[in-house]
């Protein structure tokens, strides 16, 4: 008869063999280990709990930092920024009055002899001529883009958030696969003490070579299953170098194995605290009208708006000037030098017929503001849609775990000492230990599961609601242009 192992041979808490993780998920293989009782579980549970908020507000400052830095050297912010720069130059440009224009020039030259003292009617000419626009012209102008302006600067806000929200998810998603590293790791330790359990049954023939193979079988598996893992972590650090840039993967940031310490839950208090002050539990229009989208479409609104002001100008009288001072050099007829002459017009553009030409641009202008209103409204719908989706996974989600913690492992755990005393007395076979640990293995797996895609769903409402904590400054960006001056 074969020796049976003790219990106290193989007593780390909660071991298990585990397969490697994918992002989303994390499979599971058979185990052997012990496990603690129920009431251990709800005590680990209580010190659990006591240093959890802790290490979240620790790991969110970890990942506000790296956010800020991520931020502070986007591409795209910049692009953003310099391009709001340019749409306020471009509407002062916009708003300044046409240069005048210079005409020079000569009139009444006799063709017989081409002198310009013969003829009384023959002058030298220069003139300018300076255009006016029509109305308040410049100035809407000068408004409409000062409003592009605008909206193009909340596009830098916008890029936060979705570099915000990307960087989260991977940073909650690499957390998630160090647990479950660590899960390998502390169950590979114990098939190798298996392992050498089942070589001394062997070598005193107490045990078959097919156990002997299937532990050491076993064992490379969770090697194969490391590696994967490693793979899959080193993969969602890379992907953060999309921001951080590639620099970092070398920083101090990072151990001598090239991995950063990331966890799958953070501090959420500024997203708790703004979920807290919406007092309707479908229409969440309060909150979501500071999200930078909602007031892009606020800004393309009143551009519409201005635009109408626009068509209307197009309504009033276009004026334009011109003086001219004429020399002449010939005597008149009474045999003296003739008098220099001055002319000034005054030049007006009427608009008489305006069915097909004003008319047709301020309706145009007019549905252009009715579409942005509908737009407007169209993308609070969907928003508030999200929202509502994501209220109801992070509620279900919550609940999943409240029932992980009260009832599901409790009563795992209980069912696996019920299991070890009957194996100790020979009433359960040494597979229905594995059996058992097996499924506390997949429950905790869950739970954690659970506990990263709860963060998840909270940094995609962060997102919505502009619940991050990160802090950065306006981006800098050195323009090129250059004045030119007139050389004399």
């Amino acid at each position: 008869m074969n020796i049976k192992p003790t219990i106290s041979v193989f007593g780390i808490n909660a071991s298990v063999v585990v397969a490697a993780a994918l992002p989303l998920t994390l499979l599971s293989s058979a185990a052997f280990a012990t496990t603690e009782s129920a009431s251990a579980v709800q005590q680990s549970s209580i010190h659990a709990q006591q240093s959890l908020r802790y290490g979240q507000q620790s790991s969110s400052q970890q990942l506000n930092t790296l956010i800020e830095i991520a931020l502070s050297q986007d591409g795209n912010r910049k692009q953003y920024f310099a391009q709001s720069q340019a749409m306020r130059e471009t509407g002062i440009a916009s708003a300044t009055l046409m240069d005048p224009k210079l005409k020079v020039g000569f009139g009444g030259l006799p063709v017989d002899s081409f002198q310009f003292d013969e003829d009384p009617m023959t002058n030298i000419s220069v003139g300018l001529m300076q255009q006016f626009e029509r109305g308040n012209t410049l100035n809407l102008q000068q408004k409409k883009a000062g409003q592009q302006a605008d909206a193009l600067a909340l596009q830098v806000q916008a890029r936060e958030l979705t570099v915000a929200n990307s960087m989260t998810q991977l940073w909650l998603e690499l957390g998630y696969q160090q647990k479950a590293e660590s899960v390998i790791r502390q169950n590979r330790r114990l098939l190798v003490e298996l392992e050498n359990y089942v070589q001394t049954n062997y070598s005193i023939g107490k045990s078959e070579a097919q156990d002997l193979l299937n532990a050491q079988l076993q064992v490379s598996k969770l090697d194969e299953k490391l590696q994967a893992n490693q793979q899959v972590q080193r993969r969602l650090i890379s992907q953060l170098s999309e921001w951080l840039g590639s620099d970092w993967l070398g920083s101090q940031v990072l151990d001598s194995q090239g991995i950063l310490n990331a966890t799958n839950q953070i501090d959420w208090s500024l997203l708790e605290s703004k979920l807290a002050t919406n007092t309707d539990s479908t229409k969440h229009y309060q909150l979501l009208t500071d999200h930078p989208l909602v007031k892009i479409s606020d800004v393309s609104i009143s551009s519409n708006q201005t635009q109408v002001e626009l068509a209307e100008q197009a309504y009033t009288p276009q004026f334009g000037v011109e003086v001219m001072y004429a020399h002449r050099q010939a005597n008149n007829m009474a045999g003296e030098p003739a008098s220099d002459l001055v002319s000034a017009y005054l030049t007006v553009d009427i608009p008489l017929f305006t069915g097909n030409r004003q008319d047709k641009n301020l309706s145009a202008a007019q549905y252009q503001v009715g579409a942005a209103k509908s737009q407007k409204d169209t993308l609070l719908s969907q928003m508030n849609a999200q929202v509502n989706a994501l209220l109801v996974d992070r509620s279900n989600l919550i609940q999943r775990l409240d029932r992980y913690q009260t009832s599901l492992l409790p009563q795992t755990a209980a069912r696996i000492s019920a299991v070890e005393r009957g194996y100790q007395n020979n009433t359960a076979q040494f597979n229905d230990v594995i059996l058992a640990t097996t499924d506390e293995l997949a429950l905790k797996l869950e739970q954690q599961r659970l506990i990263t895609d709860l963060n998840i769903v909270n940094s995609k409402l962060a997102a919505l609601v502009s619940g991050f904590e990160y802090q950065v400054n306006q981006p800098q960006f050195n323009s090129s242009a250059t004045k030119h001056t007139a050389n004399q």
